[in-house]
């Protein structure tokens, strides 16, 4: 397994209760490369990912968010 870590920022563009980001976040959690997933409810759109490039690729996260009914685009790439 590789040690690489980098993250990005995901913007949701729906309006989110914290319950919907705690369990997306959940969700995100057991995707296979993802050390780590957080947000801010003071910044509710936002959540920065982190995980393993040589594991999983970005376009799954935003992939992992339509099968969950939300619109997302990646910020920082």
């Amino acid at each position: 397994m590789s040690n690489k870590m980098v993250d990005i920022t995901l913007h949701i563009d729906e309006e989110t209760t914290h319950r919907d980001r705690e369990g997306f976040r959940d969700v995100l959690f057991a995707m296979p490369g993802v050390m780590g997933a957080s947000y801010h409810d003071e910044q509710p759109h936002l959540m920065i990912i982190e995980y393993d490039p040589d594991v999983i690729v970005p376009k799954e996260f935003i992939v992992t968010a339509e099968q969950h009914g939300l619109h997302t685009e990646l910020i920082g790439m």
